[in-house]
């Protein structure tokens, strides 16, 4: 979606300082994000709903990834907006760097086009891959005090491949076990491969 000019001017009359907003639910409003754009000097301001981790399915944000050009700004209101992951942030930012892009936000120190902006937005890249380091980490001691304490059962597995093998033989096909069983044909045939391996292993 898009609000303010339209995206198809020339660039000799088009404004350069372009804003995106997003929000991952449908639930929430967008409208403080717009105003907020808009008040630091955004005629274009595209936006979207939703939570991908990646671009991927974020066909507002791509498109004005793709129409930016050098000398232009994008700006967003906090940077968790624009990227939901570190490495997410991190390809978009190496993006606009190389097309000569800067990036700005209204709500945190970020501006790419002063050392002390550039120096935040690392350091807040930094932080972040600490704390997902952290987390692992915490995730982890946890796992090995449970099995220490034999309360540990691990992951629950997904596909009961004696089902699948039972209607394999009783000649319902790849398609029917997946809808009966509600799981991927793919997962079938990997139970089916799994079944087949084990028995060869036998013999």
């Amino acid at each position: 979606m898009i609000r303010g000019l339209e995206f198809n001017e020339t660039r000799e009359k088009r404004l350069k300082t372009y804003g995106y907003a997003r929000v991952s639910s449908e639930g929430q409003d967008l409208q403080i994000q717009i105003d907020a754009l808009e008040a630091a000097g955004c005629s274009v301001v595209r936006y979207e709903k939703g939570s991908a981790t990646s671009r991927n399915g974020r066909t507002e944000l791509q498109a004005l990834l793709d129409f930016l050009r050098e000398g232009d700004t994008l700006m967003v209101t906090r940077i968790d907006r624009l990227a939901r992951s570190v490495k997410d942030l991190q390809d978009i930012v190496y993006e606009l760097r190389n097309r000569g892009v800067a990036l700005k936000a209204t709500d945190q120190l970020i501006d790419t086009t002063t050392p002390a902006g550039k120096a935040f937005l690392d350091m807040l890249a930094v932080f972040a891959e600490f704390e997902t380091a952290l987390r692992k980490e915490r995730q982890m001691e946890g796992i090995a005090k449970a099995k220490a304490q034999g309360v540990y059962k691990g992951r629950k597995p997904t596909i009961n491949r004696n089902e699948v093998q039972s209607l394999h033989l009783s000649g319902v096909g790849p398609t029917e076990i997946a809808k009966q069983l509600e799981i991927g044909r793919a997962s079938v045939y990997r139970a089916l491969k799994e079944c087949h391996d084990q028995c060869a292993g036998l013999q």
